[in-house]
């Protein structure tokens, strides 16, 4: 996730990051520049009619129907992001209660175990997420997180029946264990649930065709101005499809995904001030 300053415009207005859409787009912003061009030329050289004139009026309607799926496109896109930063919060949340707990309920050998246990449920959980094997254990299966917790679940029980943790002890720390099996859980929902095929395929359709003929409606009067219209047109509502599609899995490692690498950096930190101080 890239790290900026909200409020200084200049810097976002002329900054280039790779991300950035004019970087993506470039080839096809360069297409419908030389698409208006001819379709100028051959208006304004080779035939004239009055039905170009008219078009301004049909593509107005279809700009208040792509507006409103744009709408709901950004918003659906931008609320799984959301939700799943969501979910990171409160495994940061669920981990430090869990480390506070154990903690106070048990000797420094027995917390150290735990320690490095809940950071390699919570790492290997930002590689699951990403698709990738867990680098620091490699060969634990296809799901490492639940290896780990799976192992923390044994040793509390253990701690439990031997009576090194009450049962009043043991059920306020196993929440916090239930509350981040139910965040990888929701981050799980949220990448193994892509928009719908024949939703994202239609939208898709609609805006290219939109966009592909919407010089049509400059020529007569505009010209070769007509490009640049067609242009920032082109860029901007194409530009919000692309940056739905890279929010819409916010688990990733592109420029506008969640901080997640931070955020285990974060939560390593305060464990081990839990549990040193």
């Amino acid at each position: 996730m890239i790290h900026y300053n909200p409020k200084n415009w200049l810097t976002l207005i002329f900054s280039l990051s790779h991300s950035d859409t004019i970087r993506i787009l470039w080839k096809q912003l360069l297409f419908i520049s030389i698409l208006t061009a001819l379709l100028v030329y051959a208006e304004q050289n080779l035939f004239h009619t009055l039905l170009f004139e008219k078009l301004p009026t049909v593509f107005q309607l279809l700009g208040f129907v792509i507006s409103l799926l744009l709408i709901f496109r950004t918003n659906t896109a931008y609320d799984r992001w959301w939700e799943g930063r969501k979910l990171w919060g409160a495994t940061v949340n669920d981990s430090r209660n869990f480390m506070l707990k154990i903690k106070a309920a048990l000797p420094f050998e027995e917390v150290e175990w735990y320690q490095t246990h809940i950071l390699h449920f919570v790492f290997s959980m930002k590689d699951h997420l990403r698709s990738v094997p867990y680098e620091n254990t490699p060969g634990l299966g296809e799901h490492a997180p639940l290896y780990f917790m799976k192992k923390i679940q044994t040793r509390l029980c253990e701690a439990k029946n031997t009576g090194l943790i009450s049962e009043v002890g043991f059920l306020s720390i196993e929440k916090h264990l239930s509350g981040l099996i139910d965040n990888l859980g929701g981050c799980e929902r949220i990448k193994n649930t892509p928009i719908p095929y024949s939703y994202s395929m239609f939208f898709k359709k609609f805006i290219f065709i939109y966009v592909v003929t919407l010089p049509l409606a400059f020529v007569v009067q505009f010209g070769y101005y007509s490009i640049i219209i067609s242009v920032f047109f082109f860029y901007v509502l194409v530009s919000i499809e692309v940056l739905a599609e890279e929010i819409e899995d916010p688990f990733g490692v592109d420029d506008n995904d969640l901080p997640i690498d931070d955020i285990c950096a974060r939560i390593k930190q305060n464990i081990s001030e839990i549990v040193t101080k």
